[in-house]
């Protein structure tokens, strides 16, 4: 079945787990602090460690900031009283613990929620082991049909066994942490930790203490000492997600932990030396943003050691079909489900769809359907509401057709038109279709607002 460590300072709690847990199957050891789970971890190979959040000498937090720092890579469920939920949630998104059960502990609650840890820690073991297959290489997943696609896993074979620092870039919903993950896991570092902040959603006052970390009275609030994801990260791998929104201030001393590799926490009057391989993903232009001067071209130019550019689902189309059939497997097994694939009038809507969130939207859009449909095939009745006949879809496709030609159009069908001439006529034949919206029409043509403005102020065409 599995090993499991539990770690709680109250005696009955943790023999009533263990009763619980031995009955079902489980092979299990338990420890009265967080201290003495990190001594025992040393000679019990957990799958799943369930940890209380307080308790003395070494709480749960300090626990899974250990586990961290070893390399553990054991599921973590934390245990929390009523009232406590949103420190549980807190060491969920920042720790990488997998979920929190609240006390008194519902057997059915927990049997549901182990059950999915043990799933998660069987598949990272599995793609442990695929990764520690001679060569060492990650072969383009059966969802790779596209050559854009095989040409990024071809890259990420080349780049992951080195040092550099990689920058990856696209839309939003494209998969970037997944590569960066794939990065570390092909990485000589893939026995330390993986460390994953999104900049985007960290309020600026926070942002540098959850990087660097901070010291004990430090600034209001700071009531302990506390390390930073780069201290946390030692020995493995930080991914800083929406690198481009991070506050500028910020950018500075980033850099300088870059060109130093030392970390001074907030407050602290001496750095502390880190070694730690730096992903970044964006889903800005931060060449437009250096242009704005929001982000920092030298900054830019330490992160850009070697780009990944993922491109979105719309230019990757042939991906589909093995994408969809390998969502819907997970979802499956998540939701335990039966559905067996697509039909072909989603199929045909999967195809004319633009997907502006991407893979994720792709995911959200099948989850929804093997949850209604529950066996057998996905069919347009199990889809969102008018998703078939959205503005993205074949409808506007049919209506576009019905539009009488222009001038443009000539002018993409005559044979030895320059490049400037063609790249002007699409652009007006696409603002045409999309009724002038430039928005609309800068999402077509994939490119962003300001360059489709820039594109038509050259050519002389007045604002409308």
């Amino acid at each position: 079945m599995g090993r499991i460590l539990i770690v709680d300072d109250e005696k009955n709690q943790r023999g009533a787990l263990e009763s619980i847990l031995m009955r079902w199957g489980y092979e299990v050891a338990s420890a009265s602090n967080g201290s003495d789970a990190l001594l025992r971890l040393r000679g019990f190979d957990a799958d799943v460690v369930i940890t209380d959040l307080n308790m003395p000498v070494l709480d749960g937090k300090g626990l899974l900031a250990g586990l961290a720092k070893m390399g553990n890579r054991a599921q973590a469920i934390v245990l929390t009283g009523f009232g406590s939920v949103e420190a549980a949630l807190e060491t969920v998104h920042r720790l990488g613990a997998f979920w929190y059960i609240e006390k008194p502990v519902q057997p059915a609650a927990l049997k549901m929620i182990l059950e999915r840890a043990m799933e998660k820690q069987r598949a990272m073991e599995k793609q442990r082991a695929s990764a520690a297959a001679p060569g060492g290489k990650i072969a383009p997943g059966p969802e790779c049909e596209s050559p854009a696609m095989k040409e990024i896993y071809y890259l990420l074979d080349q780049v992951a066994p080195t040092s550099a620092t990689v920058l990856i870039s696209g839309e939003s919903g494209t998969g970037k942490e997944v590569i960066a993950r794939a990065i570390h896991r092909l990485s000589p570092r893939h026995a330390g930790p993986f460390f994953a902040l999104n900049c985007a959603a960290m309020p600026e006052a926070l942002i540098e203490s959850e990087l660097f970390g901070h010291e004990k009275g430090a600034f209001t609030g700071a009531t302990e000492r506390r390390e930073g994801c780069f201290e946390l990260a030692s020995r493995g791998t930080i991914l800083l997600d929406e690198i481009g929104d991070m506050p500028i201030s910020t950018q500075a001393k980033l850099l300088r932990v870059l060109e130093d590799r030392t970390v001074r926490r907030i407050g602290a009057a001496r750095g502390v030396e880190v070694d730690v391989r730096v992903l970044a993903a964006t889903n800005r232009n931060l060449r437009d943003s250096i242009a704005r001067g929001s982000f920092r071209e030298d900054l830019y130019f330490r992160l850009n050691v070697f780009e990944l550019h993922l491109p979105p689902l719309r230019h990757r189309k042939q991906d589909l079909p093995a994408l969809a059939a390998l969502l819907i497997s997970d979802l499956n097994a998540k939701h335990r489900c039966h559905v067996t694939g697509i039909s072909p009038e989603v199929s045909q809507a999967f195809h004319a769809h633009r997907w502006p969130g991407n893979i994720r939207e792709l995911r959200n859009i099948l989850e929804r359907a093997v949850i209604l449909a529950s066996s057998g095939t996905i069919t347009s009745r199990h889809l969102p509401p008018g998703f078939a006949a959205s503005g993205s879809g074949p409808a506007s496709e049919t209506a576009a057709a019905t539009l009488p030609p222009t001038p443009a159009d000539s002018v993409l069908l005559q044979p030895g038109v320059t490049f400037d001439q063609a790249e002007r006529a699409l652009i007006d034949l696409t603002l045409r279709h999309t009724g002038g919206n430039r928005t609309k029409a800068a999402e077509v043509l994939g490119i962003s607002t300001k360059t489709l403005f820039n594109k038509l102020r050259q050519t002389g065409t007045p604002d409308r």
